[in-house]
This record gives C-alpha cells, structure tokens and sequence, in this order.
C-alpha cells in the first residue's frame, strides 16, 4: 500500500506561497465567474478530482447554468459561450497543454481581442495556479476529501 503524504500538514511554506497567488488572481479585474469556469476546465484537463468538485460547486452557487457544466469539455462545438469565454478557454488550454511549445499566434491574437494587456497576464496567472494546485492533489491524492468541499470555502 501506498504511503500517504500529507501535503497540507508537511508542505504549508509551498502552499502558502501558492496561495498567496491565487489571492492575486482573485484580486484581478477579469471577472471571478470565468477565472471559475478557467480553473473548472483546466481541472478537466488535469483530471483533478478535489478541483473538479471545488470549482462546480462555486460556478453553482453563483448562478452558472449546468448544461454549460456538462459539455465544457466540448466547449469549441457548443453554442452557448460567448467570444470572451472562448478566448480564455483556448488560451488556458495552451497554456496547460505545451507540449507544442509557444501559444500559437492565432490564440494569443483572440486573447489580446478580448482582454487587456493586465487581464491576460492576471488570466495566465490563473491557470499557473490552478494548474500547480491541480498537480498538488494529482501528486499527494487524499480521495477523502474529494466530494466535502462546500461552496465558497476557501474564499
């Protein structure tokens, strides 16, 4: 059997500073219920259980439609997001997936159409976050809590 690390209790230096960080993607001016739907889709990605359950039940609580939810992970084919929601989409899917190297042109030019030179910096912030608190849980696994966390809680 696996020996179970716990990285909340052994690692609080790392994750304090990875906090921190999120505290400053939550100060920015790109509204919060797309860095939500952002760090839902990258949780997707990553297959981030904790993450999946956080992010849905905050994007939930706030109003967020769940069909919108249901078929994120075929956001390209569905109609109901909008230019700024697809921009964001695409370049935190380039961001989290680089194993083609640069953000091709065409997804940095759509970014730069629909956010501002601060807004799409903050955005990639967001997903570094997401992404290193996604592979925190992927690496130190606590199945427990997967399914206990309540709306707004780390807020």
């Amino acid at each position: 059997m696996k020996q179970v690390v716990n990285v909340y209790e052994k690692g609080q230096r790392g994750l304090k500073a990875l906090n921190t960080l999120g505290a400053y993607c939550h100060k920015s001016p790109v509204e919060q219920s797309l860095m939500n739907l952002i760090y839902y889709r990258v949780s997707q990605l990553n297959g981030c259980a904790f993450c999946l359950d956080m992010h849905s039940k905050d994007l939930l609580a706030n109003g967020e439609n769940a069909q919108r939810l249901l078929v994120l992970n075929a956001w390209k084919e569905a109609p109901f997001y909008s230019e700024r929601e697809r921009a964001a989409l695409a370049w935190a899917e380039a961001l989290t997936q680089v194993n083609n190297g640069h953000v091709a042109d065409d997804i940095y030019n759509e970014a730069l159409q629909q956010f501002t030179e601060e807004e799409l910096i903050d955005l990639t912030f967001a997903v570094i976050t997401i992404n290193s608190y996604n592979r925190v849980n992927i690496a130190f696994p606590n199945p427990a809590v997967v399914g206990t966390y309540t709306p707004g809680q780390f807020a």
